[in-house]
């Protein structure tokens, strides 16, 4: 008998027996290591996708972890090697699929939302969905390649170019990622964060932080770009404050890239992207090459993932995870040892 973790209703998560049933035809058995809770996973903690989730609801998506078993037709794969899932189901039939956006099928099974996720000690995933895992790099820091691969995504949607001025307004766990990713495309960065402790982690990271709270943002950028603006921001921070931000430190023809799940409509300057010619750019998910280049840039340390996890916890103590993360604080980003040893059995 093995573990997981069952959302049940608002702010109700319990951990309990689950019997796995073995891998399917085109599946593998995994062994999850650790999962990342991301702020997707505190939406459904707070209920606020109980229209979507089908309750009792595994949870998790952002994972590294071994095969343990393989089911039939399934090649390439073997026990033991390491591997990643990008989390997404597409019916390669609907209108987005068609024009080769699978990765925001109209009809999409985002794994651990809309199916079964990966904070269990057993989890069988279609095969298709698997990322090799280069042997060198720890298991703990692969956990980070998902958002990684948001935060690859979402630069190259921005077209970010070299010696471009980048402004992410919102220094959260993507937010930092981004930072750290269109830097790494020869970006300029600076980072708007309400947080003290994110802010300082930004810093260390050396990254320019600035508070909102105290700072003349759309003023810094002013006097950072020679009055010109940005030429990209990106909306990070989900607040209405943070859209008003992002739009005020654009320049001329500077482009607006939404990476925030926001739960309600906002009011936006329309005037101002009228009067600058500027772009608003929608960025959702990830394609296979994003996720390649994310387990790359993990791996060589472009993306410093030890310095980002905050915690590491056991399975059974994640519930108590997801109150401290929902409470802020000192924290970044929480991972979930779900119990198995280094080879993927169960320690």
């Amino acid at each position: 008998m093995t573990l997981a973790v069952h959302y049940l209703a608002a702010r109700t998560l319990d951990t309990a027996p689950a019997e796995p049933s073995p891998p399917g035809p085109g599946e593998v058995q995994l062994a999850p290591a650790y999962v990342g809770i991301c702020g997707t996973d505190l939406h459904i903690f707070h209920g606020d996708m109980d229209a979507r989730v089908t309750t009792p609801a595994v949870l998790g998506h952002e994972m590294s972890g071994r095969i343990v078993r393989v089911g039939p037709g399934v090649e390439g794969w073997q026990p033991g090697d390491a591997v990643t899932v990008m989390p997404l189901r597409w019916d390669d039939s609907c209108p987005a699929c068609l024009k080769g956006h699978q990765y925001i099928c109209q009809h999409l099974d985002f794994i651990g939302i809309d199916s079964p996720g990966a904070m269990q000690q057993r989890w069988n995933v279609p095969a298709a969905t698997l990322v090799r895992l280069p042997e060198s790099l720890a298991l703990d820091r692969a956990a980070l390649v998902e958002p990684t691969a948001v935060a690859v995504h979402d630069v190259g949607r921005a077209q970010v170019r070299v010696g471009e001025k980048a402004v992410v307004v919102g220094g959260g766990p993507v937010g930092i990622l981004i930072a750290l990713v269109a830097r790494g495309a020869g970006a300029e960065v600076r980072v708007v964060e309400l947080s003290a402790h994110r802010r300082l982690l930004a810093a260390e990271l050396g990254l320019t932080a600035w508070n909102p709270a105290d700072d003349d943002v759309p003023a810094l950028v002013g006097e950072w770009t020679g009055d010109a603006g940005a030429d990209v921001a990106f909306e990070v921070s989900g607040a209405a404050g943070g859209v008003d931000t992002a739009v005020d430190v654009l320049g001329v023809r500077g482009r607006l890239c939404l990476v925030a799940i926001h739960p309600r409509p906002r009011e936006v300057n329309l005037h101002r992207f009228f009067w600058r010619e500027l772009t608003l750019i929608g960025a959702r998910l990830y394609d296979r090459a994003d996720f390649e280049k994310a387990v790359a840039l993990v791996a060589d340390g472009t993306i410093p993932a030890d310095r980002l996890i905050s915690k590491v916890v056991p399975l059974a103590e994640a519930p108590l995870a997801f109150e401290a993360l929902q409470g802020g604080g000192d924290v970044m980003k929480i991972l979930v040892d779900c119990g198995n040893d280094p080879t993927g059995a169960l320690a």
